[in-house]
C-alpha cells in the first residue's frame, strides 16, 4: 500500500499558533527573551568599555547602582551568572526598572536554579503585573516545580492577563514541559484549573488532550475533545483531533465522515481536505484522494508536499509518465529537488535503469532522503555486482552517517554473504560487537553467518545471548531450534524451542517450516505436510518447496514431489536448496 506521511496532531499546535512576539530565550526550554550572554572567545577581546542598559535620571549619578551594574556586566561577560543574578536583584531593590528583574529572571533561568527563578520571577510579577512573558516564566516556574496550586494561580493569572491568546500560550508551556516528560503534572493541573474558571475551558480541554495524545491515552484524549466541542462546537483544531483519534483507532469510516462534514464547514482549510486524502490512502483509494490532491494544489500551488503526494499516488495507479512530469517539474525547486530526484530515482529503478537510477540517488544531498539514496544505489550496484564501488560508497555513507553504522554494518555483512564470503562478514561483525556485545540484530546476523563457516558453538551461543534478554524472540528461537535439527541427540531440544517460537508466531511462513521440518525429523510426515503445505502457501520459499518435496518423496509420493520441484525451479532455477534436492533425490548434477 501506498505510504503517506499522516498528518501529525503536533502540527495541528502550529496550525493557529504562533511563537511570542517577544524576543525569545535561546534556551529551547523556556518561553522568556534570553539575556545575550558571551562566549569565552568574545570576552578574550573585549575592550574594558561597554554599553550599560540605560538609566533613569536618578541612577545615573547613583555611584552604588553603577557600581552594581558594572559588576553585573562583568560578571556575564565572564559567565559567572550567579554572580550577575545577585546584583541584579540586589539593583531590583534599589531601582524599580522592570529591566533589572527581567535579567535576574533570565539569568536564574539559564542556571537552572529553582529558588532563583521563584524568587526573581515572583519579583517580575509584582513590578509588571501585566507581562504576560512574567506570567508564563512564572506558571513554568510552577510547573517545574511540581507546586500545583502556585502552578493553578499563575495559570489563572495567564488566563486573566493574556485571554486571547491563552491556546498559545498554553500550547507553548505544554510544549516546553512534554520534553521534560512532565505530561502528567500539566494535565493534572489543567484538570485543577477547569474546576476554578468558567472562561476558555474549551482550550483547557483542547490541550488536555493533546496531552492525552502524548502519553498515549487516546480514550482520554477522545473525552477531552468531545468536552472542548461541546462547548465549542465549531472550532477548527479540535475538530482535527477528533478526526486523528477515529484513524489512529482505525475507525477510518467514522474519519471520513468527521472530515467530509468539516470540509463542508471549512472549505477554505487545506488541513481537513489533507487529512481526508490521506485516510482515502488508508483505504485504498486513490482515485478520490487524487482528486482532492489536485484540489489543494490548486489551492496551494506552492506547497510541494501536495505535488510529491500526487506524485505517489499515480505512481500506485501505475501512472509512471503522470509522475515523473510532476516529479521532474518540482525537481527545478530547489526546496523540493532532492525529493523529487529521489522518487524520480525510484522511478528508473523500477525500470531497471540502473546507471539512470543511481544518477538520480546521487542528486540528492537532503539530509531526509540522503541516506536512503544512497542505500538504494548500493543496492541497485550490488545487484550489477559492481562490489568494489559498493564498498567506496558504504565506506563514505559510514564516515557521512556514523550515527547509522549499526544499520550500514549489517548491509555490508549481508553484501559479503551475498558474494559468499563469510570469512570478511564474520570478522566484520565480530569486530562491530566488540563495541556493542548485546546488539540483537549483530548477534543475529553473526549467528547466520557462522552456520555457513560451520561455527555452531558461535551460532549457539549467539542465539542464547539473545534469548537471555529477550526470551519471547520468536526468530531467534525459531533459528536456534532449527539449527539444532541437524544433530538427531538434540531434536527433542529443538522441539521445545519451536514449541515456544509457532506458538508466538503461529502464521509466520519460516517458522511453520521450521516445525513442519520437526515434525518431518520426529517421523510424524502428515504432520510435517500440514505445515510445509501452509508455509509455501504464504511464502514460495525455494526452501521451503524443498523441504516438502522430500517430505513428499519419502512419503512415496514421488510424482506429486516431481511436480512441485519443477514448478519451484521454474521460479528460483539458482535455488541451492532445491539444486541440493536434485542431487539426493533425483540424481541430477
Amino acid at each position: 500500500m501506498l505510504k503517506l506521511p499522516f498528518l501529525s496532531f503536533i502540527s495541528v499546535i502550529l496550525l493557529g499558533s504562533c511563537a511570542i512576539e517577544s524576543e525569545k530565550i535561546t534556551s529551547s526550554e523556556t518561553v522568556i527573551p534570553a539575556v545575550t550572554l558571551p562566549s569565552p572567545e568574545s570576552t578574550a577581546n573585549k575592550s574594558a568599555a561597554f554599553e550599560l542598559p540605560p538609566l533613569a535620571a536618578k541612577t545615573a549619578i547613583d555611584p552604588d547602582v553603577m557600581y552594581l551594574l558594572l559588576a553585573a556586566e562583568l560578571a556575564t561577560q565572564r559567565q559567572q551568572y550567579g554572580l550577575a543574578y545577585e546584583a541584579y536583584m540586589e539593583l531590583t531593590k534599589r531601582v524599580h526598572d522592570p529591566k533589572f528583574v527581567e535579567q535576574a529572571a533570565k539569568l536564574a533561568l539559564q542556571i537552572k536554579d529553582s529558588r532563583k527563578t521563584n524568587d526573581a520571577v515572583s519579583a517580575w510579577v509584582n513590578q509588571e503585573p501585566k507581562n504576560v512573558t512574567a506570567r508564563k516564566l512564572a506558571a513554568l516556574s510552577a510547573l517545574r516545580g511540581h507546586d500545583k496550586a502556585a502552578a493553578v494561580k499563575a495559570l489563572n493569572a495567564l488566563l486573566t492577563a493574556e485571554s486571547d491568546d491563552f491556546e498559545n500560550a498554553l500550547l507553548e508551556l505544554s510544549n516546553i514541559l512534554q520534553k521534560e516528560g512532565k505530561d502528567k503534572f500539566v494535565y493534572d493541573t489543567l484538570e485543577a484549573l477547569a474546576t476554578k474558571t468558567t472562561s476558555n475551558k474549551p482550550v483547557i480541554y483542547f490541550v488536555q488532550s493533546l496531552l492525552s495524545m502524548q502519553m498515549k491515552n487516546n480514550v482520554q484524549a477522545e473525552k477531552k475533545i468531545e468536552q472542548a466541542l461541546a462547548l465549542q462546537p465549531n472550532w477548527e483544531h479540535p475538530l482535527i483531533i477528533q478526526a486523528q483519534l477515529a484513524v489512529m483507532a482505525n475507525d477510518l469510516s467514522r474519519a471520513k465522515t468527521l472530515l467530509n462534514a468539516a470540509i463542508l464547514k471549512y472549505a477554505n482549510n487545506p488541513v481537513f481536505k489533507k487529512l481526508l486524502a490521506q485516510t482515502l490512502i488508508k483505504t485504498a483509494e486513490y482515485e478520490p484522494a487524487a482528486e482532492l490532491y489536485q484540489t489543494l494544489i490548486t489551492q496551494m500551488p506552492k506547497d510541494g508536499e501536495n505535488y510529491i503526494a500526487l506524485a505517489l499516488i499515480n505512481l500506485q495507479l501505475n501512472r509512471e509518465s503522470n509522475a515523473e512530469t510532476i516529479l521532474k517539474t518540482l525537481a527545478e525547486q530547489p526546496e523540493w529537488t532532492s525529493q523529487a530526484n529521489f522518487y524520480l530515482g525510484k522511478i528508473e529503478e523500477k525500470r531497471n535503469n540502473v546507471a539512470a537510477a543511481v544518477a538520480l540517488f546521487d542528486k540528492v544531498t537532503d539530509n531526509t532522503f540522503a541516506l536512503d539514496a544512497g542505500i538504494s544505489a548500493i543496492n541497485l550496484l550490488a545487484k550489477e555486482r559492481k562490489y568494489d564501488e559498493v564498498d567506496l560508497r558504504l565506506e563514505t555513507l559510514v564516515k557521512k552517517y556514523p550515527q547509522q553504522k549499526l544499520r550500514l554494518v549489517l548491509m555490508q555483512a549481508g553484501l559479503y554473504n551475498q558474494q559468499n564470503q563469510y570469512d570478511k562478514a564474520f570478522v566484520l561483525l565480530s569486530e562491530t560487537l566488540l563495541q556493542s556485545p548485546d546488539e540483537k540484530d549483530l548477534l543475529y546476523s553473526r549467528a547466520l553467518i557462522a552456520e555457513h563457516l560451520g561455527k555452531l558453538d558461535v551460532l549457539e551461543a549467539d542465539l542464547k545471548k539473545i534469548l537471555a534478554k529477550q526470551p519471547n524472540d520468536a526468530e531467534a528461537l525459531n533459528a536456534l531450534g532449527y539449527t539444532l535439527l541437524d544433530d538427531a541427540k538434540r531434536y527433542h531440544e529443538a522441539e521445545k524451542y519451536l514449541q515456544r517460537a509457532i506458538k508466538l508466531q503461529p502464521n509466520e511462513p519460516a517458522i511453520m517450516d521450521s516445525f513442519g521440518w520437526l515434525q518431518f525429523k520426529l517421523g510424524n510426515h502428515s504432520q510435517a505436510v500440514k505445515y510445509l503445505q501452509s508455509a509455501y502457501e504464504k511464502q514460495n520459499s525455494g526452501e521451503i518447496a524443498a523441504h516438502l518435496c522430500e517430505v513428499l518423496w519419502v512419503m512415496n509420493k514421488k510424482e506429486d514431489a516431481q511436480k512441485l520441484f519443477d514448478d519451484a525451479l521454474k521460479i528460483a532455477p539458482e535455488d541451492t536448496d532445491l539444486l541440493d534436492f536434485k542431487k539426493r533425490f533425483l540424481g541430477g548434477e
